[in-house]
């Protein structure tokens, strides 16, 4: 009697290959994109650019200081009563506003978090002084620059806005209200302090916005970097410049 061979046990090969867990994807694209170095560096471009376009609109605004009184005042009216009576008063001032602080929060956590990605990649620092040298001193200072203007910022609305840092503060007068607080030196030596804090700050930043879109981009070319560059410093001496004279105006008696 001759045995019957057992065909040969089935065996599966599953245990032997590794398991691929599949990326768990947002519910939403645009967040998987936030989560990303890169999608970190478009949005602190983009809102770079809605804050620099802030400051740009807020410095011409207050050129209007140079025409007299009634000129600023009229000014400042004008925007409290945008779209009136479509929308209540001030209504359009608290909606950008809002914007802006949406974009600001944005800004400072894009910037908080490449920075912690940037140590994780690199635990170690640099070791040897040469390689500063490609780094320029605006970009070395980033970090302390935003850090200046923006408690700048909540002082100037704490001097400017809500009155509260100027013991003198007019509702209604905010030709007198600038007059009043950059009269006093050390209120007017902040404001040129902290915009010359901003000059730097935009010219980093205005470059960093072209490294930034532009790196994606099949349309970048590096040869026109000169030009971008020139923008950068045009743009930052210009609003940091203009904004620097209001201060001497109204402590030389040109303005007040």
């Amino acid at each position: 009697m001759t045995a019957t061979k057992e065909p040969p046990a089935l065996t599966s090969d599953i245990s032997s290959k590794p398991i691929v867990k599949p990326h768990r994807r947002s519910p939403l694209a645009i967040l998987d994109l936030y989560r990303s170095s890169v999608g970190k560096k478009w949005v602190m471009a983009l809102t770079g650019i809605m804050l620099m376009g802030f400051v740009l609109f807020h410095m011409i605004g207050n050129l209007k200081m140079y025409l007299g009184e009634s000129h600023f005042n009229e000014y400042a009216e004008f925007l409290r009563e945008l779209l009136v009576p479509i929308i209540p008063p001030t209504g359009v001032l608290w909606i950008l506003r809002l914007g802006l602080i949406g974009a600001f929060a944005l800004h400072i956590h894009c910037a908080y978090s490449l920075t912690r990605i940037n140590r994780k990649a690199r635990p170690i620092g640099y070791q040897s002084p040469r390689d500063y040298v490609a780094v320029n001193w605006a970009a070395r200072t980033m970090r302390w620059s935003g850090i200046i203007v923006g408690l700048f910022l909540l002082w100037h609305l704490a001097d400017l806005t809500w009155g509260w840092a100027n013991p003198e503060f007019i509702h209604g007068n905010p030709y007198a209200n600038v007059s009043t607080s950059l009269s006093r030196a050390p209120i007017a030596a902040l404001y040129i302090v902290a915009n010359l804090a901003l000059g730097f700050h935009l010219f980093h930043g205005s470059w960093s916005i072209f490294q930034s879109l532009g790196s994606l981009s099949t349309h970048f070319n590096p040869r026109h970097n000169p030009l971008r560059k020139g923008f950068a410093i045009g743009f930052a001496v210009l609003v940091a410049g203009v904004n620097i004279t209001f201060p001497i105006a109204v402590l030389t008696g040109v303005v007040g």
